[in-house]
This record gives structure tokens, C-alpha cells and sequence, in this order.
């Protein structure tokens, strides 16, 4: 039925940053099966199964990859109607100890590659007074925890941002927020420090498709309804 919805709206292209691997590759072919037209914005290429995908090469936090990245879709695809913010990566480091200039890679990515993306093609959303901004956060968000300062902090700052956001371009443009829990994905694996492991955390875990699936029902709202946050952990998840 979400799907039905989908395509019969009249979104027609989406862009989802990170939409490679994990979470925005699930998210980007659920679109795609929905009859959008999509575009991923990553820096490694999807794989060759997922030809009915657009890609196009894409850094989130260097401004002039996302210059070109909107120069691209203006000329090829039109701009998104829906912009789906899911490029990050994690830390695991001890802010008494840990390197600072790990920390600036992850908030130049987790936050101001959500700002410059925001920047440059949500305006033209605003304009239109169409469109939908997803943010897919986590629950560190709102949940300290040791070794997690500085990725709990770039979590928190993308959730204040989505909803500074919100108050700025309602009614005309909705902006959701998917706050994830322990998600199976490549992410622990591809953290700039730590080795933690989903198996070590011991508190079961989410696919990558059911992330996916709280983006459809959040974008699926019709009319003036708007789900501004979605919270989804592991049932046996402790935070």
C-alpha cells in the first residue's frame, strides 16, 4: 500500500546521500521499487545489481562535490523532491583521549555535509512548496554513552538542525527525523576508531530495511500530516 502511494505522488526523483551501502542503499531500492526516479550520492559506486539506481560521485562534506552534485541532477534528473541525509560515520574513541582531527573528519561529515546539502537543495524545495527532508539520526542522539562523545554530539546536532529545519519551512516542505538503534550494517566495521561489534553489544539488532521501512511510512503521510520523528530500536535493546 506504502508503495502504491508512493508512486502514484507527485515526488518524482529522490536523492539519498550514503545510498551505496547499509541503511541508504536499502532506502534508495525501496524507492526505486516505488517508481522514483533515484539518485545516490556516495563516494564508492552501489553495486552493479543496482543498475535501476543513479549515482553520482559525491563527498557531502566538501562543498564544491556538492555544487557539482546539484549542477548534475538540475541538468539530468531535476532537482529531489526528496532528500533522504544518511551519509555519516561513527568514533569510538574516549574524549580524554582520542585525536581531534578524527573528531573534525566525523562532524565535517555527519553535520556539515547535512548543512551543505540542506543549503543547496532545499531552497529550491521551498520554493516549489513541495518536498521532504529525512535525516536518519540514532538513538545516541539522546543516550551518552562512553566513547561515544563525539558521535552522540554530531547525532544531537543533526536532530536540532532537522528541527530548526522544520520551523522554517513548514507548512510547505516536511522534515522527519529516524532516530535507529543497533542496525546491522557495515558501520561498526567502518568506525574511524573502535572495534566494537554487534555481537559484543549483545542487544540483538535492526536490518537495514527497517530503516527503510520507517521512511516510507514517514513519507507516505498525505495531505497536512507530517511525522516529524521515528524512534526504532531492537526490542531488546536496553537504551
Amino acid at each position: 500500500m506504502i508503495i502504491n502511494k508512493l508512486a502514484s505522488s507527485s515526488s518524482s526523483v529522490a536523492l539519498v546521500t550514503g545510498g551505496s551501502g547499509g541503511i541508504g542503499l536499502a532506502i534508495a531500492r525501496k524507492f526505486a521499487a516505488a517508481n522514483l526516479q533515484v539518485v545516490t550520492a556516495d563516494i564508492v559506486e552501489p553495486l552493479q545489481e543496482d543498475e535501476e539506481l543513479l549515482y553520482k560521485e559525491c563527498d557531502v562534506s566538501k562543498g564544491y562535490d556538492v555544487d557539482s552534485l546539484y549542477a548534475w541532477m538540475n541538468s539530468n534528473t531535476g532537482l529531489p523532491d526528496i532528500l533522504v541525509l544518511n551519509a555519516g560515520k561513527g568514533i569510538h574513541e574516549q574524549l580524554l583521549e582520542g585525536d581531534p582531527e578524527k573528531w573534525l573528519d566525523v562532524l565535517n561529515l555527519n553535520v556539515m555535509g547535512v548543512l551543505r546539502c540542506i543549503r543547496a537543495f532545499v531552497p529550491a524545495m521551498k520554493e516549489k512548496k513541495r518536498g521532504h527532508v529525512v535525516f536518519i539520526s540514532s538513538i545516541a542522539a539522546v543516550n551518552a554513552y562512553t566513547y561515544g562523545g563525539v558521535y552522540s554530539a554530531s547525532k544531537a546536532a543533526i536532530e536540532m538542525i532537522a528541527e530548526t529545519l522544520r520551523l522554517e519551512v513548514m507548512p510547505d516542505v516536511k522534515v522527519t527525523v529516524i532516530a535507529a538503534g543497533v542496525t546491522d550494517t557495515g558501520f561498526f566495521e567502518n568506525q574511524i576508531s573502535g572495534n566494537t561489534t554487534i555481537e559484543e553489544l549483545g542487544m540483538g539488532h535492526l536490518s537495514a530495511e527497517d530503516i527503510a521501512d520507517d521512511v516510507l511510512y514517514a513519507i507516505s503521510k498525505r495531505g497536512g500530516a507530517a511525522i516529524n520523528k521515528i524512534t526504532t530500536r531492537p526490542a531488546a535493546q536496553e537504551f
